[in-house]
């Protein structure tokens, strides 16, 4: 569970971010049982309620808001053994978001027991995790975490426990931590996103594909064929961890670089039906367009989605359709402008491209549902003046 968000901005530029440290097992995971068993009898509770009062049998519908599901939860903690009324609230809260965000009347049910079971999760307020010397205090226990000088001198704000499929539990934690706001180095970039490089920049850059899943496919199929499902895990986590490290480390670039970037709107979710479905879903396009989007907000970038029809097609120089096309033209990676004469290389040109069309958006749109800019956010908005004084000041 990544809790990695663009939340709230503090007026001092301190934006949001999270640190996520993996918390020893022993203690927590004897107690960890009861206290989630607890946490999804509390958003069943909600769920239902909400849902019941949204389609009711007679009367006006009404959506509950968190202050609703708290009033009509006081005085629960009495049920249970573990969770107070702090949980209660956490959870309440986060249903009312998630709700909201799904614009559905109902959720998931949470499942504590069986195959199906739901993974784990514990929110809870500020003041429930406490230090203790070397430790933290949590629901009266005492553990250990891992990367401790982490959390040296830190303030947290409402975090949760949060378990991954492998059955490791994490804790994370939301500090504020000081934006370093700046001029970007470099104007404008568009980037192609593809398959044998991931991203290629309209400057030659390229983000070459690990294959990050392809390289132990036949570990995983060797497990699952054996009966080793924790172990395939395992190996699907090593592959999602390959995948993030690698799209962090080119996203961070970029956002350092380049004040302005535009990237294409190829619809992971289209081509994810076709043959080509495991190296786009090993690729992650959607995850790097997440990261360049709310690191660009954090930093006062500005991140446009362009509509790429043609793109490859187009000769940069001329605007002449005389590129590859089609599927089976693919293999096809660099190629001659008959117009102008001018070569190419196919992902280059396309980035090139992009930018161009970022300049000046096209009034259709492409594949994805959005295609307008990310909505800038109140630390972007001050980059931006803050960013025109200092270009002024020089």
């Amino acid at each position: 569970m990544d809790c990695r968000s663009t939340a709230e901005v503090a007026m001092s530029a301190a934006t949001e971010a999270s640190w996520r440290t993996r918390a020893s097992g022993g203690r927590l995971r004897k107690q960890s049982r009861q206290l989630q068993i607890e946490v999804n009898q509390v958003w069943n509770f909600a769920n239902a309620t909400s849902y019941k009062a949204a389609r009711p049998f007679a009367g006006k519908p009404k959506w509950l808001t968190a202050f609703d599901l708290d009033k009509l939860t006081a005085g629960a903690s009495k049920c249970f053994d573990r969770i107070g009324s702090e949980t209660i609230q956490r959870v309440n809260a986060e249903f009312a978001t998630r709700r909201k965000q799904c614009s559905r009347a109902k959720l998931k049910w949470r499942v504590s027991r069986g195959s199906r079971r739901s993974l784990g999760w514990i929110p809870f307020k500020a003041a429930q995790l406490k230090r203790k010397g070397k430790s933290l205090r949590f629901a009266g226990k005492a553990f250990r975490v891992f990367e401790r000088e982490l959390l040296e001198d830190v303030k947290w704000k409402c975090g949760c426990f949060a378990q991954d499929s492998v059955g490791d539990w994490w804790l994370c934690l939301p500090v504020a931590v000081e934006a370093a706001q700046q001029v970007a180095p470099k104007k404008e970039v568009g980037i192609d996103l593809g398959l044998e490089h991931i991203a290629t920049t309209s400057n030659g850059e390229k983000l070459l594909s690990r294959h990050f899943y392809r390289n132990i496919e036949n570990k995983i199929a060797a497990a699952q064929r054996l009966g080793h499902k924790r172990q395939a895990k395992r190996l699907h986590r090593t592959a999602a961890r390959r995948r993030k490290e690698a799209l962090h480390r080119f996203s961070t670039k970029l956002v350092k670089e380049y004040q302005n970037i535009v990237i294409g709107d190829v619809s992971s979710r289209k081509l994810v039906k076709t043959r080509m479905a495991k190296s786009v879903l090993d690729a992650g396009w959607g995850i790097l367009k997440t990261q360049l989007q709310y690191k660009g907000q954090q930093a006062g970038r500005r991140v446009s989605i362009v509509n790429e029809r043609n793109t490859t097609r187009a000769c940069n120089d001329c605007k002449a359709l005389t590129g590859p096309s089609g599927i089976d033209m693919l293999v096809v990676r660099t190629w001659v402008c008959s117009a102008c004469g001018v070569t190419h290389d196919r992902d280059v040109n396309s980035a090139r491209n992009m930018l161009s069309a970022g300049r000046s958006p096209p009034s259709v749109s492409g594949n994805e549902p959005s295609v307008s800019d990310a909505p800038p956010s109140q630390t972007s908005s001050r980059c931006e003046a803050r960013n025109s004084a200092l270009k002024a000041a020089a």
